[in-house]
């Protein structure tokens, strides 16, 4: 991986903290795993994964570290390398379809860090049913960023690739 790569990884896990960080008051509300998604699609599943790790760390910093820290980073991490299997197998699918999945990736991530209740020796369906509305929340941002930031963040990093040679990271 070059540095330009590394770059480019940071800056989006820089945009992933500071939209997580500007839309805190909102209710589950984000760009993390939009941003995640976009570019695990285009760049790789590593790059999702890496994503992933800098987001929930930095912006856990910022906003409470605690278990679940873990457990995000697990989440967005799994979505990261699905959402980069899907750029290597569908390098032209459509954003309605990345939204799609962007919409799932939403409920994932609330089944994942419900599962921190389970882990503590807690009741999982009644802590899932309780945080659901939150769940859906999540998702519908999702398909809402994903359908806004996939043609900007896309163009962006096509043309980036004819500029500086950007191949998919394994």
């Amino acid at each position: 991986m070059n540095t330009y790569k590394l770059t480019l990884i940071a800056m989006l896990a820089s945009l992933a903290v500071a939209g997580r960080m500007a839309l805190a008051h909102l209710p589950n509300i984000q760009p993390v795993t939009a941003i995640i998604i976009i570019a695990g699609f285009w760049l790789g599943p590593s790059a999702g994964v890496l994503i992933a790790l800098l987001t929930a760390f930095v912006s856990n910093v910022l906003l409470g570290m605690g278990i679940w820290t873990i457990w995000q980073i697990i989440a967005w991490s799994l979505i990261g390398i699905i959402a980069g299997l899907l750029g290597k197998v569908w390098p032209k699918l459509p954003v309605w379809a990345l939204s799609i999945y962007g919409f799932i990736s939403g409920m994932f991530f609330g089944i994942i860090l419900s599962l921190t209740m389970r882990a503590s020796g807690q009741p999982f369906w009644a802590y899932y049913m309780a945080g659901l509305p939150m769940d859906i929340n999540h998702a519908i941002a999702n398909t809402a960023f994903v359908l806004v930031l996939s043609p900007i963040l896309g163009t962006l990093f096509q043309r980036y690739e004819k500029r500086n040679a950007i191949t998919k990271v394994s």
